[in-house]
């Protein structure tokens, strides 16, 4: 029986996405407040929007269509422009709550939750709306897949990177959520909610003028 070997432009394409994913970002940063405050299973539907949206850039850049968006200046502008306002209301929320006492910051994080339809689509948008997603998914492509790829590598490249994005988002929401995390985010919150504060607004001030 003959031996199946990965090949070595694969497992590359894999460890970029991967690098790229676990990295705290926007979209992990987000799911872990959410699971700190809210709990697993909110965690989890924010995970999937943000999945969701991974996956639709990744079939896009997979099958071509990306480069036309982002060969549409307009379009990822407009883009840029809302993932970047987001952004900063998420600075806004993180420096409020920093800002706050303990107990107001509690009363808030019970007020602000929503139904798992906003959660999922929350992340959805989250992931749509930022245009280095774009870039970031036709690197990968570009790494691992050779110029005139079959369907059957698109497919197996991009299952490779779905599976990765599931374990890696999904792990943020799982482990987050667990009770010691809790308790040791409630004694540094407002540290932790200032750091965030700091990590959004870079973010969102780069992506507003950053250049496309």
């Amino acid at each position: 029986m003959d031996s199946i070997f990965i090949p070595a432009n694969l497992l590359l394409m894999y460890s970029v996405y991967f690098i790229g994913t676990a990295s705290p970002g926007p979209s992990n940063m987000t799911i872990m407040v959410v699971a700190l405050h809210q709990g697993r299973k909110p965690a989890l539907m924010l995970a999937l929007g943000v999945i969701t949206g991974s996956i639709v850039w990744g079939l896009l850049a997979g099958f071509g269509f990306a480069s036309v968006f982002a060969a549409a200046g307009n379009f990822l502008v407009a883009l840029k422009i809302a993932g970047a306002l987001y952004l900063l209301w998420l600075a806004y929320c993180a420096g409020r709550s920093a800002l706050t006492n303990r107990l107001l910051t509690q009363k808030q994080a019970g007020s602000l939750v929503t139904s798992n339809k906003e959660l999922y689509l929350r992340g959805v948008a989250m992931h749509i709306t930022n245009p280095k997603a774009v870039f970031s998914w036709l690197a990968t492509i570009s790494i691992g897949l050779p110029e005139n790829a079959s369907n059957h590598d698109v497919f197996v490249g991009l299952s490779g990177c779905f599976a990765l994005g599931i374990f890696t988002f999904t792990s943020y929401a799982l482990i987050f959520s667990m009770k010691k995390i809790g308790v040791f985010f409630v004694s540094s919150r407002r540290w932790f909610d200032g750091a965030l504060a700091a990590i959004y607004s870079y973010a969102g001030i780069r992506l507003l003028f950053s250049k496309i």
